[in-house]
């Protein structure tokens, strides 16, 4: 497993949204039936603010139901809320040492049911959402139930932190046939009305699973709180689970019975039409910035064909070159080793590709449902003819490793994930060699608008959301590869020149001929990484000697330069969800 850790000046990732806490002279005054509250000074945190985008929102073209505020699952109607009341709040432990806030939604359109309760940690702007339900069965037939009661889990009475009064959480009793979606979260020990919320019948509800962690709280008895977000347990293009954005509280290793919700119909009416893409580009189409000293820079796939790259087959010594839409190279199959491209034979040709062509340099669009359509992901492509070698921070020193992390061909990606409710940007995933970060919206740089500013690392071109360095390997020894991110004076305007290659929901859409290629866009590497290695370690002292080989060893293949990647259609992400 690799590790992102905090150097010199770098900044850890993924990043928490920092602002400066400032003190109020506010005493909040606890009576002795309040536990543990204490009186102290409030302070105004991250999450005391509302997340705006830095510019309005466009105005959707016409067409289907994306953005329309409701989308239609079936049986049941879901709406997004991302107005809420504040019910209790904590102001230690978790991220940062913040803290967590739970919120009811309020403003709940008429005819509309709440679900549940919402929690976010104090170490950002307020940015969330939860949906809340009304049938669509007109037949009798009961969509959403009352709940039968309600059981306590647990009660902030008994700990001793820093906290807003005493919260209580609440675990609804669904009746038979129905699943509890989320809980419901008091500042009062006594239970909350059964009309306050509903359960969802069984069948329109799917698994979940534990996302990233919210907040917890330690229990002398061992059973600890621990506060997270819930997701489908299944994700995926086809998949038909969908967050409801709440959240599960877990004692112990006991989870409660909560669910997710389901598409029944999974008819994709809210997925953006073409012009609905474009405007979305526009909106929020990332500006990727290269370090100062890149040498090796993206450019289209059809530039990379035109000047020179080859085609290979394994037992045939005489390569071929590639059609400038890739028609002549194989189609489908597997990545069986049977071909693969390269840079050109000729030597000054070889260093010109190499080197990409920035200017005319093309992002290639996939645009695909998740979480059982209610969000579109459109994945962002990138092509780098040549990915550059690594350089590793052993303590003090900064060393080349000659030539390892060098290889033909990089694909790397940024996914925009936009909600099909209202339009809005959700988060980003930033794809970082072999894996990546999700970052939200309240985290990220904007520029021009609400584009999203990404940061590529200098000749191994994995995105970050900030500018620093990120090392791969071990923090503790400080020894890692580097990943040098600068805001340099190039820089990509994915917008300004992209092609919609894959939207398997519209019928419009035909895809290139080299999206289909399914072997490497690299030969396999040749040389001697047990030699390269070797030359690294006549400069190091013989205690740092192993860990070096040890590092290079925990490279993934891409990263290690061994072998070429496969096209973006080859990835695990292309049908599923991101890692």
């Amino acid at each position: 497993m690799l590790n992102y850790c905090l150097v010199g000046s770098a900044l850890e990732l993924p990043l928490p949204y920092i602002i400066s806490c400032l003190s109020v002279a506010e005493v909040i005054t606890c009576s002795s039936t309040m536990g543990n509250s204490i009186a102290e000074k409030a302070r105004n945190v991250p999450i005391d603010t509302v997340f705006k985008f830095p510019s309005p929102l466009p105005a959707w073209p016409s067409g289907g139901g994306f953005a329309k505020g409701s989308i239609n699952l079936g049986e049941l109607e879901v709406c997004q809320i991302s107005t809420f009341t504040k019910v209790w709040a904590t102001h230690e432990g978790g991220d940062d040492n913040l803290g967590a806030t739970f919120f009811r939604p309020s403003q709940i359109p008429a005819g509309y049911f709440m679900l549940g309760c919402y929690c976010q940690a104090n170490n950002k702007p307020q940015f969330g959402w939860v949906l809340a339900a009304r049938s669509r069965v007109d037949d009798g037939v009961e969509v959403l139930k009352k709940p039968l009661d309600y059981t306590l889990v647990w009660s902030s009475e008994s700990q001793k932190i820093k906290q807003d009064g005493n919260g209580y959480i609440w675990l609804p009793t669904a009746p038979e046939g129905y699943a509890a979606v989320g809980h419901f979260v008091t500042n009062s020990p006594e239970k909350p009305s059964l009309d306050e919320m509903r359960c969802v019948r069984s069948d329109l509800t799917e698994p979940c699973e534990n996302d990233n962690r919210i907040w917890g709280a330690s229990s002398r008895n061992g059973s600890d709180l621990n506060v997270y977000i819930l997701r489908p347990k299944s994700r995926g293009t086809q998949a038909q689970g969908l967050s409801v954005g709440t959240f599960t509280a877990q004692i112990g290793e006991t989870k409660p019975p909560l669910a997710c919700l389901k598409n029944k119909d999974l008819n994709l009416s809210a997925m953006p039409n073409l012009d609905q893409i474009r405007t979305i580009m526009q909106a929020y189409s990332p500006w990727i910035y290269f370090h100062p000293d890149e040498d090796y820079f993206p450019s289209s796939v059809s530039w990379f064909f035109n000047n020179g790259a080859q085609l290979y087959k394994q037992g045939d010594p005489t390569p071929q070159p590639i059609d400038a839409t890739g028609s002549n190279l194989p189609q489908g199959g597997s990545n069986d080793g049977a071909y693969w491209l390269d840079l050109p034979v000729d030597k000054s040709a070889k260093d010109k590709v190499k080197k990409g062509e920035l200017q005319t340099s093309e992002c290639y669009l996939h645009v695909k449902p998740i979480l059982g359509g209610t969000y579109s992901d459109l994945a962002t492509w990138v092509f780098y003819p040549f990915n550059g070698p690594v350089r590793a921070k052993v303590g003090v020193l900064n060393i080349s490793l000659g030539k390892i992390g060098e290889h033909v061909g990089d694909w790397e990606h940024v996914t925009l994930r936009v909600s099909n409710f209202t339009g809005e940007l959700w988060k980003v995933y930033l794809s970082e060699h072999s894996r990546g970060a999700w970052v939200d919206a309240s985290g990220l740089e904007f520029e021009g608008g609400n584009k999203v500013v990404a940061y590529s690392s200098l000749h191994g071109h994995a995105f970050y959301p900030k500018p620093g360095l990120v090392l791969q390997g071990s923090e503790k020894a400080g020894i890692g590869i580097r990943n040098d991110a600068a805001k340099g004076k190039e820089r990509m305007e994915c917008g300004a020149r992209f092609s919609v290659v894959a939207a398997e929901y519209l019928d419009a859409i035909v895809g290139p001929p080299w999206l289909n290629y399914a072997r490497v866009w690299g030969p396999k590497i040749t040389y001697d990484t047990a030699a390269e290695i070797r030359k690294v370690e006549k400069l190091l002292p013989g205690k740092l000697k192993t860990s070096v080989e040890n590092l290079v060893k925990s490279l993934p293949t891409e990263l290690l330069g061994e072998e070429g990647p496969t096209g973006p259609k080859m990835k695990n992400n292309w049908n599923g969800d991101e890692a």
